[in-house]
């Protein structure tokens, strides 16, 4: 066996149908379109989600809800998070580059404070927004709030 008497298996490969080539070949005439009508034409084609002048499914199902174009997303980042990061680290002082470097947000992100777990370490926190309970619990703890 060789490169020159390779072969396909038996039966696993069809000759294409060679449409539109005479009436010799049993597939000229019409070409498989059938006869006449709108899909025999030539540049025919449908519009997506054309049903066959039945009233499409876009058309059939409700529209519902909307997208508030003013929302402004924030990152949840937890007051348990906080406290690991000060203890760990040893910072007296939380910002938005210490979190982005900790990898808890990306550069685009906004950053919201909330009040989950517990915090005893007496930091300043910088962040762009600040639940109420969050924020009486840092400064009840002896840290600053700051807003961005």
């Amino acid at each position: 066996m060789n490169l020159s008497n390779l072969k396909p298996a038996k039966g696993s490969t069809k000759t294409r149908k060679r449409i539109g080539r005479g009436s010799g070949s049993g597939l000229g005439g019409t070409s498989t379109k059938g006869h006449k009508g709108q899909k025999s034409r030539s540049g025919y084609s449908k519009k997506i989600g054309f049903e066959g002048g039945q009233m499409p499914l876009q058309r059939r199902v409700p529209k519902y809800g909307f997208k508030n174009i003013n929302r402004v997303e924030y990152k949840a980042i937890n007051l348990d998070t906080l406290q690991d990061l000060a203890v760990k680290e040893g910072l007296q002082k939380i910002d938005v580059e210490v979190l982005k470097k900790a990898g808890f947000i990306n550069k685009n992100q906004l950053v919201k404070i909330l009040a989950k777990g517990t915090i005893s370490e007496k930091i300043t926190v910088q962040a762009h927004a600040f639940s109420k309970t969050a924020e009486e619990a840092i400064t009840a703890a002896g840290g600053t709030v700051e807003k961005l």
